[in-house]
């Protein structure tokens, strides 16, 4: 088998693969609700007795923005400004997948 040829069996990782246009909308959508809940309803995740919640939504839109588009640098910064207070106003998830799907060509 040629050298440049990935073996059939191992699936190429996300991030080298063309992605569905499909994808790349839900994972901007995703990106866009949890923004928008965040900013939403502020008080029930602002430091205090619900903001194990804050973490649950930014750990699973994490892994879903994963799986969608791939691994992309541009999810760290938005995972850790999102722990930092009052930074949670800014719509870091939806700037991270705009960033993490501007180069991809849709199948």
């Amino acid at each position: 088998m040629p050298a440049d040829v990935p073996h059939p069996i191992v699936p190429a990782p996300v991030s080298t693969r063309q992605i569905s246009s499909r994808r790349i909308w839900l994972a901007r959508g995703i990106a866009v609700a949890a923004d928008l809940a965040q900013i939403v309803f502020f008080p029930v995740f602002s430091e205090g007795f619900a903001s194990p919640a804050d973490v649950v939504v930014d750990v699973v839109v994490a892994v879903l923005l994963t799986l969608l588009v791939g691994w992309h640098i541009a999810f760290i910064p938005s995972f850790i400004i999102k722990a930092l207070p009052f930074a949670d106003l800014a719509p870091t998830w939806t700037v991270a997948v705009l960033i993490a799907t501007r180069d991809k060509k849709p199948k």
